[in-house]
């Protein structure tokens, strides 16, 4: 059976933590930013960990990361 490829989509949204946790970016941080508060787009900045029930799936897709 051959090797699995890294998703290259999933690579570039998700990274590892030291400890092994995924962390991703938050979402509505792209456009339409004008009628969103300081504090809500402050807030979208940083980055969070995934979701428990995510985080199996999406090990697989970057394993090779």
């Amino acid at each position: 059976m051959p090797k699995m490829k890294t998703h290259r989509g999933a690579a570039k949204r998700f990274g590892k933590t030291g400890k092994g946790k995924i962390k991703r970016t938050k979402a509505y941080h792209n456009h339409n930013l004008g009628h969103k508060t300081m504090k809500q787009k402050r807030r979208l900045r940083s980055s969070t960990i995934m979701a428990k029930g995510d985080v199996k799936r999406i090990k697989q897709l970057i394993a090779n990361k």
